[in-house]
C-alpha cells in the first residue's frame, strides 16, 4: 500500500497542534483528521480518535504495526515541513 497524497491544513502557530492532515492510500482510500502535534521531543502524528463513554480516547483508524506508523509519520511530517516552507516563501 502506497501513500499517494497528503493534504496539510495548517493550524495556528499557537498551541501544540500544528496541523490537521488527510492521507490518501493507493488513490483509493483516505484517512482524514490525522493531527501533527509538537511535543518536547519533537513533532509526531496522532491518528483520528473518538472519546468513548468511559472518557478514554480511542483511535478510529490506525496502523497495525510500528513500521507502518513510522512510514506514515515520515511522509506526513515531510509534507508538513514542505507546507511550512511554502508558507514562509509566500510571506516574503
Amino acid at each position: 500500500m502506497q501513500i499517494t497524497d497528503v493534504r496539510v491544513r495548517k493550524v495556528t502557530a499557537e498551541g501544540r497542534m500544528k496541523a490537521v492532515v488527510s492521507v490518501t492510500f493507493d488513490n483509493e482510500f483516505v484517512v482524514h483528521d490525522i493531527k501533527v502535534i509538537e511535543s518536547d521531543k519533537g513533532l509526531f502524528i496522532a491518528m483520528p480518535s473518538r472519546k468513548s463513554s468511559d472518557g478514554e480516547y480511542r483511535d478510529i483508524a490506525h496502523p497495525i504495526n510500528a513500521q507502518t506508523r513510522e512510514k506514515m509519520q515520515d511522509v506526513i511530517l515531510e509534507a508538513y515541513e514542505k507546507a511550512l516552507q511554502e508558507e514562509t516563501a509566500a510571506a516574503e
